[in-house]
């Protein structure tokens, strides 16, 4: 065992995360692997409530399976990268079908189901079963990029490798499901990417970064690339009851398969009406939004249309109309379920 995963066996027992719902009782590969999708790109904070919800309604895989694939979009909605939600459902109909149920403690098999891959399988594999499988998600490259004084883009296919290596050296052949947690609640509680408190950390006197007063300047970033800022505008095409036509999105490209707004690249009275007829005074532009993705910035216009008589178009079955309190049932987007909180009141 290294002194690494030494000190942190200790550190974990005394000053760890012991209370969080993913972590029993019941302990559960399932319930685990929940939160580790969860988990993917996400703070613990606000994976919580998503994760308490999501085993409510389906508390076992089978029940997962079993489900339909927008009751689970609708259940994520928020939660953002929908990729994983639907990841998470193909994988569950999978287990059922080819493992009885379960998943499968084979790290190949594992490993292979969507979404999961190699670290989110050692994670499943360590905590579940105490198997002595490396994890490599962003909190154990900082805490590792540090503590060996790695001073390249850990992005990077060598450095990758290399932080891999590492990962697997010091994972311990026993209690490897308490040093996963350990490392993991080590970078997100001490070793933070800003203001890391080295003063508290179990493994700063042998921490190359903190030795050389280097904290904060590794892990290296990524090289910088501009973003691109794409325009769009959004229509809110609202009927005299109140109701808001909604359009459900194509299974390809952004959102795919969740229900958003009809939209339009310009002229957005041109677009509205192909849908519905309205009178020019019943149009108001709302304050534009932003929301970033990973490779690109989407300025939202919004345009509100009071009063609107559906034309024949609205008659697709990709369309639908709904109240906004209805609508928060549906799989929406983060920043069109922001929207709909700040509506203005119908015009008397």
């Amino acid at each position: 065992m290294s002194r690494l995963s030494e000190d942190l066996l200790a550190w974990q027992i005394r000053f760890g995360r012991h209370n969080l719902p993913w972590q029993g009782p019941p302990r559960s590969a399932y319930r685990i692997w929940i939160a580790e999708v969860m988990l993917q790109q996400t703070q613990v904070a606000t994976v919580i409530p998503y994760f308490e919800r999501f085993l409510a309604k389906w508390p076992t895989l089978s029940d997962l399976a079993l489900s339909d694939e927008d009751s689970v979009l609708a259940q994520w909605s928020g939660l953002g990268y929908y990729r994983r939600a639907r990841y998470l459902h193909a994988a569950a109909k999978i287990c059922l079908d080819q493992f009885d149920g379960e998943l499968p403690r084979d790290f190949d098999a594992l490993a292979a189901l969507p979404g999961i891959g190699r670290s989110t399988a050692g994670a499943i594999l360590a905590q579940a079963w105490d198997l002595p499988f490396a994890i490599l998600d962003g909190n154990v490259k900082r805490v590792l990029t540090r503590y060996h004084g790695i001073g390249q883009w850990p992005g990077s296919g060598p450095v990758t490798r290399r932080l891999w290596q590492l990962a697997e050296e010091h994972t311990p052949s026993q209690h490897a499901g308490l040093y996963a947690q350990a490392i993991m609640d080590l970078g997100a509680t001490v070793c933070t990417p800003q203001h890391p408190r080295c003063t508290i950390c179990p493994i700063a006197l042998h921490c190359s970064a903190h030795r050389q007063g280097r904290e904060t300047q590794w892990p290296v970033r990524a090289p910088r690339k501009s973003m691109p800022v794409r325009q769009i505008h959004w229509l809110l095409l609202r009927e005299a009851t109140g109701r808001l036509l909604f359009r459900q999105r194509s299974a390809d490209g952004l959102w795919p398969r969740l229900w958003s707004l009809p939209e339009a690249p310009s002229a957005p009275d041109q677009h509205a009406a192909l849908l519905v007829d309205f009178n020019e005074a019943d149009r108001q532009a709302l304050p534009p939004l932003r929301h970033a993705f990973t490779h690109f910035t989407l300025d939202v216009h919004p345009v509100l249309f009071h009063n609107v008589r559906p034309r024949a178009a609205c008659a697709d079955p990709m369309m639908a109309w709904h109240s906004p309190s209805c609508a928060t049932e549906l799989a929406l987007p983060a920043p069109v379920r922001r929207l709909l909180t700040h509506l203005p009141e119908m015009p008397r």
